[in-house]
């Protein structure tokens, strides 16, 4: 699956079941508006759950929040006020004063910290190289999940959440559970397309790599838990991948209640 690709596309909002043909919910609009629907979307680097996430967000009308942002988020604000990684307690009290506003518009990514701007930043070497030291924190993590689950609330529930322990810890009540993975060839080829084809394989092999194991310690995002459907993307494109994440989410909607 190539992330690099843009997958937004014009294709019209997917009908849930239960609704009626040409009424609100059919092909061409959204899902009702007061319809609850939550997907958690959980996995490992590079197996393609942001381009994915927001694409399942758009068809279905929802909103949309990546977790790992807000963990980026938080490892930029450390760095930013000279906050000593590895002191842990130093590490929480930052989580507690975080300054965030994080949007859910799948359409346009706002990380704003102290009414900075720093979506972009988010996403260099510098943050990338240490936002393990602070996804690892179990206490800075229980206050990140909390602001988490404050976002899919204020969402009115109908959101699709993405990110490491979703489908566990953040959203465990979630209509759909889905784990998404991928071989470490194609995570590692996705990486490299993200980060501008880089030449450097060791680094991109513990951004990767490295950074799962790191994380694996504090939370489980390579095995799915009971009621969780894993979507091996190993083999698939973008849209076959969005494809298959629909089909998963619309089983699960149309399950007796």
């Amino acid at each position: 699956m190539n992330s690099g690709t843009n997958t937004r596309t014009n294709t019209p909002p997917v009908p849930l079941p239960g609704t009626q043909p040409g009424g609100p919910g059919a092909a061409g609009a959204p899902a009702p508006a007061d319809r609850p629907l939550v997907v958690a979307i959980d996995g490992p680097s590079g197996s393609g759950k942001s381009s994915v996430s927001r694409e399942v967000a758009r068809r279905f009308g929802l909103a949309y929040l990546d977790t790992g942002a807000m963990y980026r988020a938080l490892t930029w604000w450390c760095l930013d006020q000279g906050v000593d990684l590895a002191d842990g307690d130093a590490v929480v009290e930052a989580a507690r004063a975080l300054p965030l506003e994080q949007g859910v518009d799948p359409d346009r990514e706002q990380v704003l910290v102290a009414g900075a701007d720093v979506a972009a930043e988010i996403r260099g070497a510098r943050v990338t190289e240490a936002v393990s030291a602070v996804a690892t924190n179990p206490a800075a993590r229980s206050i990140l999940v909390a602001r988490q689950q404050a976002l899919i609330t204020g969402s009115g529930r109908r959101i699709v959440a993405e990110g490491r322990d979703i489908t566990t810890v953040v959203a465990p009540d979630a209509d759909a559970r889905i784990l998404l993975t991928a071989d470490e060839r194609a995570r590692m080829a996705r990486r490299g397309l993200q980060n501008g084809g880089t030449p450097d394989a060791e680094r991109l092999r513990e951004q990767v790599v490295g950074r799962d194991a790191k994380d694996s310690a504090v939370v489980n995002f390579t095995e799915a838990a009971d009621g969780v459907v894993t979507v091996d993307s190993s083999e698939l494109t973008v849209e076959q991948t969005v494809q298959a994440v629909i089909e998963v989410v619309l089983r699960a909607a149309g399950r007796p209640a």
